[in-house]
């Protein structure tokens, strides 16, 4: 399958809500294989189907090119740590861009599988934060909505200063 084009900031999609996957049939395999083809073809770590215009509650995540990455169909936070910690964090939809963002530590993710099975993964450092991004995504909350106001502008202003000058 080919890689798919992005939406990008401040394209109102973004804000949606994903709705959930109820049929794990063949176009939901065709969808994780278009995830996994744009994620390559645009180096990224993590990836929704939301980046793609598409509201459907799918994530994939490989965080280093040599991991094999993870599908998550359905994803959402059962339980995250009082403990935080901060990470860089950007977006493909709003490329250039990148601030720390505080988010719990540890999370602990249930999600179904490509065959619909329900599956539970623990993770902290990182891991977590990527989980923790790509779910908000779903929820439509776009990562910059995690930043102090002034962060916030900032961020924006450069990223409207990088598409002036890219086009």
């Amino acid at each position: 399958m080919p890689a798919r084009e992005l939406i990008y900031y401040p394209d109102p999609r973004l804000r949606a809500v994903a709705q959930p996957v109820t049929r794990f049939d063949a176009d939901l395999r065709a969808l994780a294989d278009d995830l996994l083809e744009t994620l390559a073809a645009v180096s990224a770590i993590g990836l929704t189907a939301v980046h793609l215009g598409l509201p459907q509650r799918v994530a994939i995540i490989r965080l280093q090119p040599d991991l094999a990455p993870v599908l998550y169909v359905n994803p959402e936070i059962a339980a995250a740590s009082a403990e935080t910690a901060s990470h860089q964090e950007g977006s493909v939809s709003m490329p250039g861009v990148m601030e720390p963002v505080e988010r719990p530590a540890a999370v602990t993710v249930r999600y179904r599988d490509l065959d619909g099975a329900a599956q539970e993964e623990q993770a902290e450092g990182f891991l977590a934060a990527c989980l923790q991004h790509e779910i908000d995504q779903l929820d439509g909350v776009f990562w910059i909505e995690r930043l102090t106001r002034l962060r916030r502008e900032r961020a924006l202003k450069r990223y409207a200063k990088l598409r002036r000058t890219a086009g």
